[in-house]
């Protein structure tokens, strides 16, 4: 039984659930349960606060974790890192109340910064030779400008719509932070076979996100054209139609070009494009 570390609650773990609901990994939905079986899957799932995570896959209590960079960077525990998982990104920066002007990091020398992430902070700071106070706060660290607890800030930023909202720009990006599959280093040989087999679900269920399988019918006289045009997992597949002179085309391509790519299609004869979600991609 291999045992997982996710965050009790937040975007962090809804993303987390929906990865281990499309992995095929049944769970119950058990209110306030801090430990939860798989009924398929030889994993059990342990709920904690996301800072509490590097710790306690560090010291085994539990064996992998999914926590974001930035919370793993800041705890400094002993875990590695298996995969990054491609969710819930953002980035850690440097904001300052928008009416000021920035004429660069040396402008943070002798002020001081209001973070929930010292430790990070500290090490960016010491690199660059910028000698600040830092204050820790615990939460709500945006309006610390506003009431007087710090000249700046470095805290999360996703949109930035919250640091416009308590009227701060960002001005320096120090690092940027997606969730990341963690593990304990001493994973036992069966705990390891077990990890492969989630890892090999993850990543079937990551190459399907953002594609689609599309389809079209071609005349034999723009199926080269046609062809020129298609990326695919491997090469697009052909198959003749009982019609002569006509193939049905075949491949997967990225949702982000498929309009483009649609219309263009459409202009060298392709007809009867059907597009359609995939679930999971196994190589």
């Amino acid at each position: 039984m291999l045992r997982i570390a996710i965050q009790s609650k937040g975007r962090l773990f809804d993303d987390c659930m929906e990865l281990l609901k499309e992995s095929g990994i049944k769970l119950s939905n058990a209110k306030r349960t801090l430990l939860i079986p798989s009924s398929n899957f030889p994993l059990e799932v342990l709920y904690l606060r996301d800072d509490d995570i590097p710790e306690c896959v560090a010291n085994g209590v539990a064996d992998i974790g999914i926590v974001g960079l930035n919370e793993l960077r800041e705890r400094e525990k002993d875990a590695r890192i298996v995969k990054e998982l491609g969710f819930s990104k953002c980035r850690l920066s440097l904001a300052i109340p928008a009416l000021i002007d920035y004429p660069g990091l040396e402008w943070f020398n002798g002020k001081t910064i209001a973070t929930s992430y010292p430790n990070i902070l500290r090490r960016f700071l010491d690199e660059k030779g910028i000698k600040a106070d830092i204050h820790v706060i615990m939460g709500s660290v945006e309006i610390s400008p506003n009431i007087g607890l710090g000249d700046g800030i470095f805290d999360i930023v996703s949109s930035g719509s919250t640091l416009v909202s308590n009227r701060l720009k960002e001005v320096e990006c120090v690092m940027e932070s997606q969730a990341v599959l963690i593990a304990n280093n001493g994973l036992d040989q069966e705990k390891l076979e077990i990890l492969d087999e989630l890892l090999f679900r993850f990543d079937a269920v990551r190459n399907a996100e953002d594609k689609k399988y599309v389809m079209m019918n071609v005349p034999d006289s723009s199926l080269d054209d046609v062809l020129k045009m298609l990326p695919g997992v491997t090469s697009p597949t052909v198959i003749p139609l009982a019609t002569q002179g006509w193939h049905s085309v075949h491949t997967v391509i990225s949702e982000k070009v498929l309009w483009d790519l649609v219309g263009k299609l459409k202009n060298v004869g392709a007809q009867g494009i059907l597009a359609l979600n995939i679930e999971k991609i196994i190589q």
